[in-house]
């Protein structure tokens, strides 16, 4: 397995949004799924993201609020002079709100991709993903050698487990987790990770998620003496190094940025005690 992948050189483009609207199958409505036509995209890295305006651009530039928010970028699919560039997220803040209110024909801002991905494994390979974390695994399962991952997908409940229908149609091992029971297992996601390794012949973890649960991964895949990579997911402003507000702390010492540096990491350079 090499190393996690440099970034591809990003665009900044106003993409049209294509569709914008409720996860099939994503009972609750907790899950978005949104569809955008970035002119002149380069293809990404599985495990990349891109920052998009909150909420569609107007006339006026808007101001409040003013940031916009990463996501990591689900799949692609290329079309003349560009691509169409998919994200799943969920409305949870005003920022998403707005987001979610954006209408196709409409543009938002978009820049990406951005940061460092993840290597394709080239051994058996666990995939854990949890809540919003699920959306930054799906390239990474779809380019996988076949027969090498099997995946872990846990959240709250049912309607959490986002793009679970398209990592069913992949046709790899999957395990579900629901903190309450709605779907597969009741609990956490460690648990089945924890059987995995126990059974052997798990070569590496890949990780993306809440951060107790990205910490409890590389726990469980340092007791096992197995590589452990992880996508962080801190709030950022900029997504080129330039704020410094996703700094994270790094093992050793000093801090690495996770929109330059990462998101995705060896899990023992993190400090897991430091990071909030």
């Amino acid at each position: 397995m090499s190393s996690p992948q440099p970034q591809s050189v990003p665009v900044r483009v106003d993409a049209l949004v294509l569709s914008n609207g409720p996860l099939e199958g994503s009972s609750g409505g907790l899950g978005i799924r949104l569809v955008l036509s970035a002119d002149g995209w380069p293809g990404f890295s599985p495990g990349q993201f891109v920052m998009v305006s909150p909420g569609a651009r107007g006339e006026t530039e808007r101001t409040d609020p003013l940031l916009p928010r990463p996501m990591a970028v689900y799949r692609t699919r290329p079309v003349a002079g560009g691509a169409e560039v998919e994200v799943l997220y969920q409305a949870v803040g005003r920022g998403t709100a707005l987001l979610a209110e954006a209408k196709p024909g409409e543009r938002v801002r978009l820049v990406g991709p951005l940061g460092r991905g993840f290597p394709l494994p080239d051994r058996r390979s666990v995939l854990v993903g949890g809540g919003t974390g699920i959306a930054s695994l799906f390239e990474l399962a779809s380019r996988s050698p076949r027969g090498t991952i099997e995946l872990i997908l846990g959240a709250r409940s049912e309607a959490g487990l986002l793009g679970l229908a398209d990592f069913q149609a992949l046709g790899a091992p999957l395990s579900l987790t629901t903190e309450d029971g709605s779907a597969g297992e009741k609990g956490l996601v460690s648990a089945p990770l924890q059987r995995a390794l126990e059974a052997g012949g798990v070569d590496a973890v890949y990780a993306c998620g809440p951060t107790p649960m990205m910490a409890r991964c590389a726990e469980l895949a340092a007791k096992h003496g197995i590589r452990c990579l992880v996508s962080l997911e801190n709030t950022m402003a900029c997504g080129f190094g330039v704020c410094l507000g996703c700094a994270a702390p790094r093992a050793s010492e000093g801090y690495a940025l996770v929109c330059r540096d990462g998101p995705v990491f060896e899990a023992d350079c993190i400090d897991w005690a430091s990071l909030p």
